[in-house]
């Protein structure tokens, strides 16, 4: 397991889980990225891990699990899972946009997959934890800044 912020990819189908994983790794620097093709596997690794955070790139039926039970299976592991996820599908139907938007996921891609389009999904979740990050070391600079008054 890496120390960064991996991405998790799960599809049924081993060619597009290929695929998908392999664009992401084109351009993705920031952990590692995993690839599943049996939702039952994802999820028992999921748990397996330290409570955290990854990206979640999912078809939206693997098998006879849907995306949206992966996500609820594995959020008491990774509490941000909807937020920090893109969900693939072949057809956005409207219930598939409804149960997206119902579930707090924000990024539905169509296959095929414009890799500028599942880029701009994936960075878009990283710059949240970018941001985050720049937030807390701000603080913690203001923090040692208040302390090291109190110490003159």
């Amino acid at each position: 397991m890496s120390e960064g912020l991996d991405v998790i990819v799960v599809d049924d189908d081993r060619e597009v889980c290929d695929v998908v994983s392999e664009m992401i790794e084109n351009f993705y620097a920031w952990g590692e990225v995993l690839s599943f093709t049996h939702a039952r596997e994802a999820i028992s690794y999921c748990l397996g891990r330290k409570t955290g955070a990854a990206i979640f790139v999912l078809d939206v039926f693997i098998g006879e699990e849907t995306a949206f039970g992966f996500l609820d299976a594995i959020e008491g592991k990774f509490p941000t899972a909807h937020k920090d996820s893109v969900i693939i599908t072949g057809y956005a139907s409207n219930d598939i946009v409804n149960m997206c938007f119902a579930s707090g996921v924000a990024h539905l891609l169509e296959k095929p997959i414009k890799p500028f389009a599942l880029e701009l999904a994936i960075r878009s979740i990283v710059g949240r934890y970018l941001r985050l990050a720049q937030d807390l070391g701000a603080f913690v600079r203001t923090q040692e800044c208040s302390l090291s008054r109190l110490t003159v």
